[in-house]
């Protein structure tokens, strides 16, 4: 019995350390993380497009973390932007830092690519902006139809990517998604960047 106890005891330790290192630790630290002064909170059109984003598994695919020149210069030299703080996720619940690049990081997609018509159409058909896109087509996030409403926003797809007839139309799931993608704009300047490179050369002198 005495074995058992002890052995309950070094359990809830055990958690109790490993809830302290992992859970409460890094939220203090984190909580304590300035803001970038320029990062504003989703819209509800924006937030609804994130749940979206989440919910089609964009992140298995997608990260949103550049990486420090001192890691890999990669990440600048394919013009994904400065490396990613912690105050840059202050309004991301739950963050979607991503472990997978099958595609391009989006920390900065919405600088990169402000364009709505064009999100819209490489959402319908990525092979029609990106030949080699490896993509899947996320056409259930519009309509074909024959005439479009006045409120509807019309996609301009170019041959051969369309329907054989009717237009396609961008339903409020589409828009919503491409205002969470144009809301990744993190080209405002951070205070907390990382200073990898710094400490290499007052290690080199």
């Amino acid at each position: 019995m005495k074995h058992a106890l002890a052995i309950m005891v070094g359990a809830a330790l055990i958690l109790l350390l490993a809830t302290l290192t992992l859970v409460a630790m890094p939220y203090v630290q984190m909580s304590a993380e300035a803001v970038p002064e320029a990062l504003e909170p989703y819209t509800t059109a924006q937030q609804r497009g994130r749940d979206i984003y989440i919910a089609n598994g964009c992140l298995y695919c997608h990260s949103q973390q550049p990486r420090d020149a001192g890691f890999s210069r990669a990440d600048s030299e394919r013009g994904w932007g400065r490396p990613s703080v912690p105050g840059d996720y202050a309004f991301d619940q739950p963050h979607l830092l991503g472990t997978m690049r099958t595609g391009p990081d989006l920390f900065n997609i919405g600088a990169r690519q402000p364009s709505v018509d064009w999100h819209l159409l490489h959402l319908y058909n990525p092979r029609a902006v990106v030949e080699d896109s490896i993509m899947p087509a996320y056409r259930f996030l519009f309509r074909v139809v024959d005439e479009p409403q006045e409120n509807q926003h019309v996609v301009k797809i170019p041959d051969p990517y369309g329907p054989e007839s009717g237009v396609v139309v961008a339903t409020r799931e589409a828009l919503e998604l491409t205002a969470y993608l144009l809301s990744l704009d993190h080209t405002y300047p951070a205070d907390t960047l990382p200073r990898a490179k710094a400490a290499d050369e007052e290690g080199e002198g």
